[in-house]
Order: structure tokens, then C-alpha cells, then sequence
């Protein structure tokens, strides 16, 4: 009832097999494996390039206005030249011509208006701006910023901002009293201003995009270099696709494939995984005795003593009478000074070599520093050489 049938190998191989492409040959991702981030053969133990990089003209553009508040009760400008003048400027926009001298600026402030406007942004977006006082009013609570182009490094109108200003913010009291809350004389115009022209980007320029980092090092530029080459099958490269320029920049030739769709190529880039190198710093503040160090800080075998010098100084007014049966004398009050001075601290102590910041944070505790003391003791340790990092006083 049934025929055999005999069919040829061949007709059952795939249209592939004839050398036929299996994708449509416009689709540059076509040929790709994706990096993945948590991949096991991806650069372990990394961050990805996307976080350490950014890409050359792909940035941000400063921008800057001068404007008016308004609606500010009774704590705006204590009737300045400048905002008395803008008071008086606005007015006549407006078809009402007055004075400088004829106007009063206690409801209004002169404010400085400035917001960054980033990459590839277009036109009719928004923006946030933020405004704070140039003069001597007291808070911009409440009040209504005006109409403000704001302007780039090249003088030419880039974003207009307007809207109500919002800090967050209160300043109440007397004058011989007062309660302030957060800054009163700053505050921002959440999406207040609108984008009236885009800035051009160039990111590609003869076929190459150029990758720099955030923080300019060797170590850091090669290890990227590494990174971009050992994944460039993945990229649809040929051979190595990048090359370290200097300490800050890495160059990368955009394959062939992705010739007409660059911003596909820097997507499947940002994901390749970098390991971060650290420095050896040790950062303080002397303002607020915070202190920062880096896993790498290490210090050399040294004997330390620190110790702490308290000078209290003391007065004490004393009345001097003159005796019972005295015939003459009068009463008098007397200063008297006391000066006490207390002198503290451990005696010296021999601190082996310490090759983690663990071990250092430990043996600075045991000799029972405070914030304020470590400062004065990283430093001399520095002056010493013993410290094995660079160190940053702000």
C-alpha cells in the first residue's frame, strides 16, 4: 500500500549548509554572544565599564541665567541697586515704565539660575534648575521664579526656566532670635526649564569612539584596554579592537558590522566588566574629623606615642575687704586667674609592620586616638615615611 521512498542526504541539509546566511546580513547583532555582566568567562570580580567610563562627546553643558523671585513675603532683596533695577526692567517688558528709585524690591530677590543640560537631550524636554540669592534676602520660600533664558559657554540661549521655587526650607525669628531650617537662600525649580535648543554630539569619529575614565590611571587604562580586546570576538571584532592611549583614554574600532548602528556597539561595551584598581590614599577632613582610607594603605614598623595637652583657664573674681576694727579702706573686687594644665597619653609603643587597613585601623584604636588625634598622627607618619599612601588633608 505504502512506497518506499528514497531521499537524498543532501536535500535534508539546512539552507545554511550551502553557505546561505541563517540571519538577515543588516542586523549587526546578528553574530553576537551578549556579555553578560554575571557570566562565568567574563572579567571576574569587576565593574562594569559602563560605571568607570564615559564616552568622548557624550557630555554634559553648563548653562547659567540671571533672574527674578517673586512672591516672596517681606524676605526678598533689602531694596538693592541691582534688583530694584531687574524690578524695574521687568516692569517695562511688560509696557510699565518706572524709575529705579520708584520701585521697592522686599517681595522680589535677584537670583543666579543655573542647570546642566545633558547629552542628547531634545528639544521641548525639561529640566530641573536650581536658583539661589545673589543679594541679602533671607529666604526664597514660597516664591515664583521668572521667565530666564539660560545661556551656554558660547552666549547662546539653551534652555528657558520658570516656575515656582521649592527648598524645603524656613527662616523665622527676631532679631534677637531666630530658627533656620535647611538653606533657606537656595532651592531648585523642579522640571522649570524647558530645552529650546539640543547641543550636537559627535561620538564616532573614522570609525572609532573613545572611551575615557572617570579617573585617570595607567593600571586602570591597560586593564580596560584588556578587557575590550579579550572580549572582541564577542563584539564582532577582528583581532584587537582597542588600544590604550594615555592614562586616561582608550580608543576602540567600531567593527564593521556596526559601522551604521554605533550606539548598539557601546551598549554590548558598557556590559564588558573591568577589575578596578585602588590606590593606596588616606583622605581627611579637618572640618568635619571624618577619615578615609583605602584597602591598600599600609604602614612600616615604627613606635608611636601620641598624647594630649588640656589647658583650662579659670577666672574667679575675689572681693578684698579691709579688717573688722580697720579705720580706712575700701572694698574691691580682684581678678584671680587659675591655669590648670593636664598633660595625657599612653606611653610610646612599638607598632610592627601593618600590610592591611584593618590592622592599621586597630593599632591607631588601641592607642586609644580620637578622630582629631589619628589626623596629627597620619601626618607625622607621613613626614616619617612610614606610611605607605598618599595623603589628602582638606
Amino acid at each position: 500500500m505504502f512506497k518506499r521512498l528514497r531521499i537524498p542526504f543532501w536535500a535534508l541539509v539546512p539552507m545554511m549548509a550551502l553557505g546561505q546566511p541563517a540571519v538577515p546580513a543588516n542586523n549587526p547583532g546578528a553574530n553576537l554572544r551578549p556579555v553578560m555582566p554575571n557570566r562565568p568567562n567574563a572579567v571576574g570580580g569587576g565593574v562594569r565599564i559602563k560605571d568607570l567610563t564615559s564616552i568622548r562627546g557624550a557630555r554634559p553643558n553648563q548653562l547659567r541665567g540671571f533672574g527674578v523671585v517673586v512672591g516672596l513675603q517681606n524676605s526678598g532683596d533689602k531694596d538693592t541697586v541691582y534688583s530694584k533695577r531687574s524690578l524695574a526692567n521687568l516692569l517695562k517688558q511688560h509696557g510699565v515704565v518706572v524709575p529705579d528709585t520708584a520701585v521697592s524690591s522686599k517681595n522680589i530677590a535677584a537670583v543666579m539660575v543655573t542647570a546642566n543640560l545633558p547629552a542628547f537631550v531634545k528639544n521641548g524636554a525639561l529640566l530641573d534648575v536650581n536658583v539661589a540669592a545673589m543679594g541679602d534676602a533671607t529666604s526664597l520660600s514660597g516664591g515664583t521664579l521668572i521667565f530666564t533664558p539660560l545661556i551656554g559657554a558660547d552666549g547662546k540661549v539653551y534652555v528657558t526656566a520658570q516656575g515656582e521655587v521649592l527648598n524645603n526650607a524656613f527662616s523665622v525669628g527676631t532679631d534677637n532670635a531666630q530658627a533656620v531650617k535647611n538653606h533657606p537662600t537656595a532651592g531648585r525649580v523642579v522640571n522649570g526649564g524647558t530645552v529650546e535648543k539640543e547641543v550636537k554630539a559627535t561620538i564616532v569619529q573614522n570609525n572609532m569612539i573613545e572611551v575615557n575614565l572617570h579617573r585617570p590611571d595607567f593600571t586602570m587604562a591597560k586593564r580596560l584596554k584588556d578587557a575590550i580586546n579579550a572580549k572582541s570576538q564577542f563584539l564582532g571584532g577582528k583581532g584587537l579592537i582597542a588600544s590604550a592611549i594615555d592614562g586616561n583614554s582608550v580608543r576602540v574600532l567600531v567593527p564593521d558590522q556596526f559601522q551604521s548602528a554605533p550606539i548598539d556597539f557601546i551598549a554590548h561595551l558598557h556590559a564588558i566588566e573591568v577589575v578596578p584598581d585602588s590606590r593606596a590614599v588616606v583622605v581627611m577632613n579637618e572640618k568635619t574629623g571624618t577619615i578615609v582610607a583605602t584597602a591598600r594603605v599600609r604602614i612600616l614598623s615604627c613606635a608611636i606615642s601620641h598624647g594630649n595637652i588640656h589647658v583650662n583657664i579659670a577666672q574667679a573674681p575675689v572681693a578684698s575687704q579691709p579688717g573688722a576694727l580697720a579705720q580706712a579702706g575700701n572694698t574691691q573686687v580682684l581678678p584671680r586667674d587659675t591655669v590648670t594644665i593636664t598633660e595625657s597619653g599612653k606611653p610610646m609603643q612599638v607598632v610592627p609592620e601593618l600590610p592591611t587597613v584593618e590592622e592599621v585601623a586597630q593599632a591607631l584604636n588601641k592607642l586609644g586616638a580620637t578622630p582629631r588625634d589619628m589626623m596629627a598622627i597620619f601626618q607625622e607618619l607621613k613626614r616619617a615615611g612610614v606610611l605607605q599612601a598618599d595623603l589628602i588633608v582638606q
